[in-house]
């Protein structure tokens, strides 16, 4: 059965940066799983992943437009530091949450000063073309509920 819409995949990978760092890997825990063609993963990823089958290993290089996009130097923002709780326990590189007007944004803490907070709204990997060796481990029909809810449910996927 290859990977196509509305199939639900799981697969183990390993994500690494364009210097070879290794930034993250699924193989010390349970396979990812995601229902393709609901844009659960990075859109790079999900068109290399169509029409692979169980036990297939593969490598492919996202372009940060396919990944998390490119930096955008304006979501660089100065903050008052009146609006964080602690401000003196923060340090740069220190992700935290900021409530908006929108709801909670996460972001990463770029400088802090002693009355500014300079907050980096860029996802940590924008910019970035990344490389995932991926093993497809399993395939299976969606459920109707998963389907109508455009996720998976249970292991690897969304608990409800």
């Amino acid at each position: 059965m290859a990977i196509e819409n509305k199939k639900v995949v799981s697969f183990h990978y390993t994500l690494t940066n364009q210097q070879g760092d290794q930034l993250e890997s699924s193989h010390e825990g349970q396979p990812m799983s995601y229902l393709h063609g609901s844009r659960n993963i990075i859109p790079g990823l999900e068109k290399a992943m169509a029409g692979k089958d169980v036990g297939d290993e593969f490598e492919v290089t996202v372009e940060p437009a396919e990944a998390y996009g490119e930096r955008v130097e304006t979501k660089v923002q100065r903050i008052s530091a009146k609006l964080f709780r602690h401000p003196g326990r923060l340090e740069p590189g220190q992700a935290v949450s900021i409530q908006t007007k929108q709801g909670p944004v996460q972001a990463i803490i770029a400088k802090v000063g002693r009355f500014n907070i300079d907050v980096d709204l860029n996802h940590p990997l924008a910019g970035q073309a990344l490389t995932f060796n991926v093993e497809v481990t399993d395939i299976r029909e969606a459920t109707e509920e998963e389907i109508s809810h455009g996720h998976v449910h249970g292991p690897g996927g969304h608990e409800h």
